[in-house]
């Protein structure tokens, strides 16, 4: 086998290389997609938890639409207000901190004040459980226990207390809402992060039948609607709720109601000032 033989292939692919490269260069740079650099210097400053509270797909969809001026600066729920404030000073506007939301259970039904239909021995889950004529709690309304919402969580802010109730530690939670999308009971709502008073109740049946289930829930005498200074609170479906933007946290319904179903943090109250 000649020199030449080899030396003529190696060259004329070196050559095809160097202008199969230089062709894709050009192309990258006339076809690139400009890059906003402020979505690149967003993205770094957000928390990278990709929980989708925001409403867009993961941190990089929230980045792209801030700066695309489709979403605010204080749009991540995980990061708060110090994240807010340097996403503001990148897009060069001033931060609103705006109103801070929590979940909250809204059921105070445990197994010693709510009872069971039945003995339940199966998937210790709650969608698995509420497939089962509804679950075993009495109140069809009521939190299973079971700690699905536990699961989706990635903030620890969730735990499943003696009697199977699930509650919400307001300091850990970050509003990211996968324990609203994975609780088959609907009992988990949002309520501002400074609220004190939570009607802990989601029981839509009439008062009789709801006295016969469950010691502690809305019977709708509606003694709480009567009572408000502020007629903050609604009663509709047979059951009472807080227009949160009326309520001054009094406690007044708190004292009132008969069956304890309105809870009242006496020690958020002192801690806001409320």
């Amino acid at each position: 086998m000649s020199l030449q033989t080899i030396i003529y292939p190696v060259v004329s692919l070196g050559g095809m290389g160097l202008l199969f490269g230089a062709g894709l260069a050009y192309a990258s740079q006339k076809l690139a997609i400009p890059v906003d650099e402020r979505t690149v210097a967003i993205r770094d400053v957000l928390p990278g938890a990709n929980c989708g509270g925001c409403g867009f797909p993961g941190c990089d969809g929230l980045a792209k639409a801030i700066a695309a001026g489709e979403a605010p600066v204080n749009a991540c729920p995980v990061g708060g207000a110090d994240c807010a404030a340097k996403v503001a000073e990148i897009m060069g506007v001033k931060a609103d901190a705006g109103n801070r939301k929590v979940a909250k259970v809204i059921c105070n039904g445990d197994t010693t004040k709510c009872g069971e239909k039945f003995e339940y021995d199966g998937i210790q889950d709650c969608v698995a459980a509420s497939m089962v004529q509804g679950g075993p709690k009495s109140c069809q309304y009521g939190c299973l226990g079971f700690g699905t919402c536990v699961k989706a969580c990635a903030f620890d802010a969730i735990e499943i207390v003696d009697g199977r109730i699930a509650k919400i530690n307001p300091e850990k939670c970050t509003a990211c809402g996968k324990c609203l999308e994975v609780c088959p009971k609907s009992v988990i709502a949002w309520a501002p992060y400074e609220q004190s008073v939570v009607i802990t109740c989601n029981n839509k049946e009439p008062g009789k039948v709801v006295r016969q289930k469950c010691s502690v829930g809305c019977i709708g005498c509606q003694i709480c609607v009567k009572n408000c200074p502020t007629q903050a609170i609604e009663f509709k479906d047979n059951l009472a709720s807080i227009n949160y933007d009326k309520c001054t946290n009094c406690f007044v319904c708190v004292e009132k109601c008969p069956t304890k179903a309105i809870e009242g943090d006496l020690e958020r109250k002192q801690k806001f000032n409320l």
